[in-house]
């Protein structure tokens, strides 16, 4: 009987994202949160996108500048951004087995995914405030 307790306590770990280590919820959370985050500023992106096609340098610098417009692509920008990262980490976790190697492509990818987010909203807050 005991046996099929924990069986049952494992099979439920797994339904609430609990792996060995006890973990694994925050970064589910995380991921179905950007998830449906990114599904709406995906839309809200292509809108954006197509209200550009035709205009000229000028016209389009205008509407890029526009408070709601540039708070829409930097929404865009960190849940795409976060969502990748707990993504890539999922994958590393999962398939990396070296130690060393894991260590070392966890914190590239946590300065890559920092780099592209930083170089994202930079040049949208330039495109607002220039």
């Amino acid at each position: 009987m005991a046996h099929d307790r924990a069986t049952t306590r494992t099979a439920a770990s797994k339904v609430r994202f609990l792996g060995a280590a006890k973990t694994g919820t925050q970064d589910a959370w995380r991921v179905r949160v950007t998830s449906v985050a990114l599904a709406f500023l995906t839309i809200a992106f292509v809108w954006i996108v197509l209200s550009l096609v035709g205009k000229d340098y000028a016209s389009a610098r205008a509407f890029l500048a526009r408070p709601p417009v540039a708070i829409l692509l930097l929404m865009f920008i960190l849940s795409g951004v976060q969502h990748m990262k707990i993504g890539m980490q999922a994958i590393i976790d999962d398939y990396v087995h070296a130690p060393h190697l894991k260590d070392a492509s966890l914190l590239a990818n946590l300065f890559f995914s920092f780099a592209i987010g930083l170089a994202c909203v930079y040049a949208v807050l330039k495109l607002s405030f220039a």
